[in-house]
């Protein structure tokens, strides 16, 4: 370039004085404009909202504060993008037409509109569609933490064209006060938890196709999700990559068929494909398919809205669209399928057991609470362990504060010998008979219990295995999701006190480290060293080294423990190095027989004390 502008002045020199004065005058405005631009994109206090300015970082993951009353959200980090990943998308003000502002409360003065206005309509679709695609999920009111964790994950992600259909008008009312986009199924849903495999659930399910069937029509793509998944990762640009797609649909497979982001290899997919994430086009082999899906439903109410989906598709599987692409042709010859692949779009298998997308160094696009146990209370914890739901504040505050501690696990019970039933079982009752000690200390002081990690050398499923699903990638040991080893439904669930004694809340192993604890409690803690009793400095007293450590005698009774702990009942956050022969029991036989049955109904049936 400069030996360009040398050229020229040395042409201007032997010309007329006019093109001297054209070529300096040139020269001059680009050399000004340059110095425009670079200040601009480099500027530190650079305001500008132009195609200058750098992309806003992606929202995801991130503490916030909803400007709603009395609200906050605060998720927890998902890892940051890589270095060579793409910039995020800008904001929806710059891709075209404003989406409605999500998160915005209508002003309490303002009276709801009337039931009507929120039908499934085109028009009320066509509102929240950007792209020509609206992302839609559905549920109770019992789901509504999980809804606005759905929704919260993809705001965070820069993503307003979505919809939420309530199932019942308790839900609506709530979402619409919340500033939620939300529109009536007219299902008349109960409100309540209705559990799997009932009637009221396949309902749900049914529910579901009859949407699809519905919206499709209205020739805008629909990416149809249940609620009890989260995004962690934008996933319009990777449904993008395979715009000749028909349908894109997760599956339940463990076994990994490829290792990058390309689509799982549709002949080494076994396992059912599952329909809680999967995108439609509204092409008319999937309207077909759609209609043909309903009308099988709603002819036998036996059906599972999933199997009669894997049933109608896999009349016909292949060939392959094409060498590359990984679509393969199903259902009638004419459908174009692609299977997300299960590292990214994870399964709670291939998330939680296996950590497949860590293993494999991958970012996970969506995390699908399936393969585990406890009902929704399950699927709560697990959502929790990962720090990727919402909680409203006070759940990082309980009454009372909380007690942690470390559990003493030995290498022999951990890594020798072979993975066997046997050495499942020790290694689990070792963990347990110390949480059933944090247990009875956290009843005592009142407090509420985090629980640890627990380590697992075999998996857990509903069905025999040889210990791990073979050719997945599960590592043994592995720490396991609370599910497989506590019935956390009853755990959580309020017992009749005078039967089982009183109440003992719990938290996620990973509690403690959610970016969401507030900095209060963060701040206030007692570490608690267990010693002998009779060696120097080891005595039941509540002074404390400028440390904040307190020396705690080993076999202290509950006495001992009340006495000394009611001196820090203003503390957050105990931690006990160890629980092992922490306590020696309640005085109360009553009570101590009450908290050893309520510890046999927390445990699993294949568990043993």
């Amino acid at each position: 370039m400069v030996e360009g502008w040398r050229n020229g002045f040395r042409e201007a020199t032997n010309s007329k004085p006019l093109f001297l004065t054209i070529y300096a005058t040139v020269i001059i405005g680009v050399l000004v404009s340059s110095f425009y631009i670079f200040s601009a994109i480099y500027s530190p206090t650079n305001g500008s909202t132009s195609w200058l300015s750098s992309p806003p970082l992606s929202t995801a993951g991130r503490i916030h504060q909803l400007p709603q009353e009395n609200a906050t959200f605060q998720l927890s980090a998902t890892p940051p993008p890589p270095p060579h990943a793409l910039p995020p998308p800008a904001p929806e003000e710059a891709q075209g037409e404003p989406l409605g502002k999500i998160w915005v409360s209508p002003p309490r003065d303002k009276k709801m509109p009337p039931l009507e206005s929120f039908k499934l309509t085109k028009e009320l679709f066509g509102e929240r569609v950007k792209d020509n695609v609206i992302i839609v999920t559905f549920g109770n009111y019992a789901f509504m933490d999980f809804i606005l964790t759905w929704v919260k994950h993809l705001t965070d992600l820069d993503l307003s064209n979505i919809l939420v259909g309530a199932m019942d008008t308790k839900l609506l009312e709530a979402l619409y006060w919340k500033g939620v986009p939300v529109f009536d199924m007219g299902s008349h849903m109960s409100t309540v938890d209705v559990g799997w495999g009932t009637p009221t659930f396949h309902k749900m399910g049914r529910e579901k196709v009859i949407l699809i069937d519905s919206v499709l029509p209205f020739g805008y793509e629909l990416l149809m999700c249940d609620t009890d998944m989260v995004w962690l990762k934008n996933p319009m640009p990777y449904l993008a990559r395979y715009p000749d797609a028909d349908v894109l649909t997760s599956t339940d497979q463990v076994v990994p068929t490829v290792v990058d982001d390309s689509l799982d290899i549709w002949q080494q997919v076994g396992a059912a494909y599952n329909i809680g994430i999967f995108h439609w086009r509204p092409t008319e082999s999937a309207k077909k398919l759609a209609r043909e899906w309903k009308d099988i439903l709603l002819a036998d109410d036996k059906v599972w809205d999933q199997n009669g989906f894997n049933e109608i598709v896999r009349r016909q599987l292949g060939p392959s669209v094409d060498g590359d692409s990984g679509l393969f042709y199903a259902y009638d010859g004419n459908l174009k399928v692609g299977l997300l692949p299960a590292s990214i779009f994870c399964s709670g298998h291939t998330y939680f057991v296996q950590a497949m997308y860590q293993q494999l160094r991958l970012e996970p696009y969506a995390l699908h609470t399936t393969f585990q146990y406890a009902g929704t209370e399950g699927k709560r914890h697990r959502l929790r362990e990962g720090m990727v739901f919402y909680d409203p504040p006070e759940y990082y505050d309980a009454p009372g504060g909380f007690i942690s501690f470390k559990p003493s696990i030995p290498k022999s019970l951990l890594l020798d010998g072979k993975h066997t039933i046997a050495s499942h079982f020790i290694l689990i009752n070792h963990q347990m008979k110390q949480i059933r000690s944090a247990l009875a200390i956290a009843s005592l002081l009142n407090r509420t219990l985090v629980m640890p990690p627990i380590w697992c050398r075999l998996d857990r499923l509903w069905f025999g295995h040889p210990g791990t699903l073979a050719g997945s990638m599960t590592r043994q040991p592995f720490i396991c999701p609370l599910d497989h080893v506590f019935e956390i439904n009853i755990m959580v669930k309020e017992l009749p006190e005078d039967e089982f004694g009183p109440g003992i809340g719990i938290r996620e192993y990973s509690f403690l480290d959610n970016p969401s604890l507030p900095k209060h409690v963060k701040e206030s803690w007692l570490d608690v060293q267990l010693c002998q009793e009779g060696k120097e400095g080891c005595e039941a007293s509540n002074n404390t080294s400028p440390s904040r450590v307190l020396k705690f005698p080993k076999r202290s009774n509950e006495d001992t423990f009340k006495a000394i702990f009611s001196s820090f009942h203003d503390v957050k956050v105990i931690k006990f190095s160890s629980v092992e022969d922490a306590f020696i029991g309640f005085s109360d036989m009553a009570r101590a027989r009450r908290e050893i049955q309520k510890t046999g109904k927390e445990i699993c049936g294949n568990m043993v004390l």
